[in-house]
Order: structure tokens, then sequence, then C-alpha cells
């Protein structure tokens, strides 16, 4: 168990990842937060995770920028500010640095460097540190679980798995005004990009999966980066009837209260797919990198993830997408019904 000898420890969470892989960090977060309430708890991320720590800044305090490493991918190796981050890091002497990267084959050393009084994380069964403060990598776990096991190895008590994506008032006025049809009419989000091209699902399938929204009743809303316009038009353009092209023009905040209020998400892309499930939106998730049990939604309920890897059958994503609607047709007229007919006797009774 992972023990201080201050009210107000330092702790540095080093997770240098991108949008999805830091959600599914989040209740391990909680977890540490609601165990430590007064700590200093800090992370170690990608340039970016900058917003990331904003949006969290209920288990989180801080964000310190991460300058690669050698055998890292995610971003370019920069020897002097590798150098500086070093020293930087040796002055502050955290308390404890958490390693929730990986398996540590490469961040378990290169973290030594850094002089934390206390290491702690994931190990390989090959590349051991001390059992009392590292666990074995899971290697089958859903994402979630993995880090809630480390908690657990920690003394850690886990506070549930639910995802969360908290959105600001201002995000919410700002969605307003791009999408003033978002309180008025049902909409199904469509997110075609994907942070890899060879994991993005063909165009053509978006398409026909958004015209049946559309004839069903729906607007259909494209979703995307920037750099993902190229795939948003080209989906716009294969589509019979006209959709609402959203990509580049929000933040994700506003992308996050767009998925919030929506009837459903169809996607290819991991980050979006936590938000729903921290939104609890219905979505179906096309899952282009063979490890749905790593990375889907944990509720299947709810989620409906396709292994393309696994089974080619756009047959398959048609036909849950045809009983989705079917269903969610049916709910709003019940709904709708039910406040007719509370109107109704209330008519009455008067």
């Amino acid at each position: 168990m992972i023990q201080f000898d201050t009210e107000k420890p330092t702790i540095a969470l080093f997770r240098a990842l991108q949008l999805g892989d830091m959600l599914c960090a989040v209740p391990a977060m909680r977890a540490l937060r609601h165990a430590f309430p007064q700590a200093d708890i800090a992370l170690i991320g990608l340039p970016w995770a900058n917003t990331f720590v904003q949006r969290f800044n209920h288990y989180l305090n801080r964000h310190i920028a991460f300058p690669g490493y050698p055998g890292l991918p995610e971003q370019p190796f920069s020897e002097n500010g590798w150098m500086t981050f070093v020293t930087t890091m040796q002055q502050e002497q955290f308390d404890c640095i958490i390693q929730m990267q990986g398996n540590g084959t490469i961040v378990n050393q290169m973290l030594q460097q850094l002089y934390a009084k206390q290491l702690a994380g994931f190990h390989r069964y090959d590349c051991q540190m001390d059992p009392q403060f590292f666990l074995e990598y899971p290697e089958e776990e859903h994402e979630v679980m993995r880090h809630l096991l480390l908690m657990k190895h920690l003394g850690v008590k886990d506070e549930g798995v639910q995802l969360e994506f908290p959105i600001t008032e201002q995000e919410e006025t700002t969605l307003h005004q791009v999408a003033p049809f978002v309180h008025d009419e049902p909409y199904v989000c469509i997110h075609p990009g994907s942070g890899s091209t060879a994991r993005q699902w063909n165009p053509c399938y978006f398409a026909a999966l958004g015209d049946y929204c559309a004839e069903h009743g729906y607007r259909v809303v494209l979703t995307g980066t920037p750099d993902e316009t190229w795939i948003t038009d080209y989906v716009a353009n294969l589509m019979t009837h006209k959709p609402v092209n959203l990509a580049g023009k929000t933040g994700l905040g506003v992308v996050a209260a767009l998925i919030k209020r929506a009837h459903l998400l169809i996607a290819d892309c991991t980050g979006v797919s936590h938000i729903a499930a921290a939104t609890q939106t219905p979505s179906i998730i096309i899952s282009m990198d063979g490890e749905p049990h790593r990375w889907a939604p944990m509720n299947h309920s709810l989620h409906h993830v396709f292994d393309w890897t696994n089974n080619r059958s756009f047959t398959e994503v048609h036909n849950q997408l045809v009983n989705l609607v079917a269903m969610d047709t049916k709910e709003n007229t019940l709904s709708k019904f039910a406040v007719f007919q509370s109107g109704a006797m209330g008519f009455i009774v008067e």
C-alpha cells in the first residue's frame, strides 16, 4: 500500500498519450483523488494534455509537459527539452511518480532518472520492479480496469468505472450558437475520422448509415478535427441527404456537448467513443484495431461494437442501426403519448 508521511503529498501520474487513452484513466484518477484529497497531483503528459488537466481540475492540480523520449512514438524527442525536464523534475522531488503509460519496458528506467522518493506503476513479467509498488501489466484487461487494478494494488479504493467528460457553460452556449437545432430536432452524430488513416472505416459505409438516419427523421451531423475535414467532406458528398458538417468548426468540449444530446453516435474513433460512454449516449462503434476487449465502451447494452478486423459485415452493422432507430422511434412515440395524456388529464381536472 502506498503511504505518505505528509498530509499533502506530491504525486505525479505519467501518461503521455492521446485523448481516448486519457479518458480511460479517469476512474483511476478519481479513485486516487478520493484517497488523497489534499494531494498535489500532477499529470506528466503530452503538450495537448494541458487542456485535459484544466477540464479535470477536480482530480488533477497541474500539467507537466513531457518532452518525449527515445522509443516512445507519441511525439518527437528533444534532447534539450529532456535535459530541462529532468532537471525540473529532480528539483521537485515528487513523493511518488505513478507510471500509467504501459508495461514499463522503456519508461520505468526512464522515470528512475527523475529522483522521485517513490516509483509505482506497471512492470512486465521479465522486467520486474518492487512488487510492493508495481503490478505486473495485465495484458488482457480492459483499459479502465487495468488502471483500477493498479490503484487496488496500491491500496486505493475503487470509486466506480464510469467515465466522465465535464462540459462547461461556455461550451454549452457555443453549441447552441453553432447548432441551434440540438434542442428541437432529433439528430445523429457521425464521426468518420480516426487517429490513423489505416484505422478508418470506409466513408461509403458512413454515408449509407447517415442516409438511413436522414430518411427516418434524424438530422445528420458530421464531426471531426480540422485535420479530418477531408473525410467529412468526402462522406457529405457521398450522401444523398445533405448533412450538417461541423468538422473543424468546434472545440472538443462543444463536440462532447453535441454528442451528449445526440440520439446516437456512429464512429470508428476511440476518443469520441469514450466521450459517448461518459455522456451515456448510445453508439455504434467500428473497432478497427482488433482490440475491442481493451478499448470498447463497457456498457454493451448502450454501445454496440463491431470488430471489423474479425468480421467485415456491413449488413450486421446496418441491421443494428435499423434496430436502434426502431427502438428510438418507439420510445419517442411513447414519450409524446405520455406528455399528451398528462396534458389531457390536467385539462379534464380543471
